[in-house]
């Protein structure tokens, strides 16, 4: 893949500022650990128990940044020929793109959506997640009409750019139609459907606009936020090891229950039929 950019986050990097588009998830990983860092510390008899470190608020952006994490992960296989950048600031106003890939098909700007389990409904004008309205279309198209004319004053041609939602650990996607003006695919669909779509940018096209994605200048006069890429691999642990102890206290249960049960049970059935 033509990046210098690593997909990956290096469990004991410094919250150091990475090149521009280097670090998947920057900006909500930074958003979760400042909302976690407002939760209150966990009792020892919360460790014991297993409960989880996280607050009710840092959840959403730490499964969103499990996401990210997920697709860019995935897009690494894309090979050469390809570009990405990830967490693009774009605008004045804190907004970023996920992920921008760069390839003989054109630009497309991703919107990863972390949806553990759920039930995703696709429409021409709606998508639902168990059965509730969202606003992903909506913004991905918006996100999409922007980079373009982004793209395109800064290379001084016309540049394709498409918008796609990248669907994360949904249960079940029912595409019912797929919208005209955005694509919706399940991460695992990803890499297989970029590479399908049919060119559109001829090779030296392709490598001005690489190298536009890449500028700073083209995007922003923000700033990427840092990455405190050590604290959130810690604070990944954490959950983890929490969930584990979680699930040996429910099998410890289960066996407990079953230790009870199973000799009530062969008990009653020895006197029902007289054994």
């Amino acid at each position: 893949m033509t990046t210098d950019f690593p997909p990956q986050l290096p469990s004991d990097s410094p919250a150091v500022a990475a090149p521009f588009g280097g670090t998947p998830a920057a900006s909500v990983i930074a958003e979760c650990l400042r909302v976690q860092s407002e939760a209150p510390p966990r009792s020892a008899f919360a460790r014991i128990l297993g409960r989880s470190p996280l607050s009710e608020d840092s959840h959403p952006w730490y499964v969103g940044a499990l996401g990210e994490l997920e697709v860019a992960r995935r897009l690494e296989a894309l090979g050469d020929g390809w570009t990405v950048v990830h967490s693009v600031p774009i605008g004045t106003r804190g907004s970023d793109i996920d992920h921008v890939v760069v390839g003989p098909p054109g630009v497309f700007t991703l919107n990863t959506k972390h949806h553990a389990g759920a039930k995703v409904w696709v429409g021409g004008r709606r998508l639902l997640v168990n059965g509730q309205k969202t606003e992903h279309l909506r913004n991905t198209r918006h996100e999409a009409p922007r980079t373009q004319k982004l793209l395109s004053s800064a290379v001084g041609a016309d540049v394709p750019v498409r918008g796609v939602i990248v669907v994360v650990g949904a249960k079940q996607i029912t595409v019912r139609e797929q919208p005209a003006d955005v694509a919706v695919l399940a991460s695992p669909q990803l890499v297989r459907w970029l590479k399908k779509q049919k060119p559109a940018l001829d090779a030296a096209l392709g490598a001005t606009v690489a190298a536009a994605v890449c500028a700073k200048e083209t995007w922003t006069g923000q700033p990427q936020p840092m990455a405190d890429t050590a604290g959130f691999a810690q604070l990944r642990r954490e959950v983890e090891s929490a969930r584990r102890v979680r699930m040996l206290w429910g099998g410890a249960v289960l066996v407990g229950i079953l230790g009870v049960s199973v000799p009530l049970a062969i008990g009653y059935y020895a006197r029902l039929f007289g054994g």
